[in-house]
């Protein structure tokens, strides 16, 4: 699932927003936070990966990592941050 908020984030990391029922419809500006229009947050929402894929993407990245460290090779920081967070 994409979610309206996370695309809201991803393209104002300051707004200040609430969303009802993940509907775009039912979006809440706060503080005087500037509106997104809905054509820009679909489009974004259309970027995002799915649950699916992020679960798949960081599962591969573990699986990664563990092959690193049996072969002794250096980690990258997002490799290392899958075994120690």
């Amino acid at each position: 699932m994409k979610y309206v908020l996370t695309a809201i984030l991803k393209i104002n990391p300051k707004a200040e927003v609430s969303v009802n029922d993940n509907d775009i419809n039912q979006i809440t500006w706060h503080n005087g936070t500037t509106p997104i229009p809905k054509a820009d947050i679909e489009a974004k929402m259309a970027e995002l990966p799915t649950t699916e894929e992020e679960a798949t993407a960081r599962a591969n990245l573990k699986d990664s990592a563990k092959a690193k460290l049996i072969a002794g090779q250096p980690l990258t920081e997002e490799e290392a941050d899958t075994i120690v967070l």
